[in-house]
């Protein structure tokens, strides 16, 4: 009776603290990739700062206008909540 418990009590934590975050994560991530539009200002993973001229959901990529020209990334590519913070509305 007791193991059972403790088996249920980890399980139960295994699922708040693990499996329902990354669901939550990943529902977010697609409406992220639904939403982006031309002219939201984004930054990739790696630091690069640019505005989306393009978007390509077909084969899952964009084209970002950067200071030091234009570049085709993949979606999956841009941070999520750093680019949120810079399309807010002041």
């Amino acid at each position: 009776m007791d193991t059972s418990v403790f088996i249920l009590a980890i399980l139960l934590v295994t699922y708040f603290f693990i499996i329902r975050p990354q669901f939550n994560q990943n529902k977010t991530e697609k409406k992220f990739k639904a939403e982006l539009k031309r002219g939201d200002r984004i930054v990739t993973i790696g630091g690069i700062y640019g505005t989306v001229n393009d978007v390509n959901n077909k084969e899952g990529t964009c084209i970002i206008a950067t200071m030091a020209g234009k570049i085709k990334i993949e979606i999956s590519a841009i941070s999520i909540s750093k680019t949120t913070k810079l399309n807010k509305k002041k």
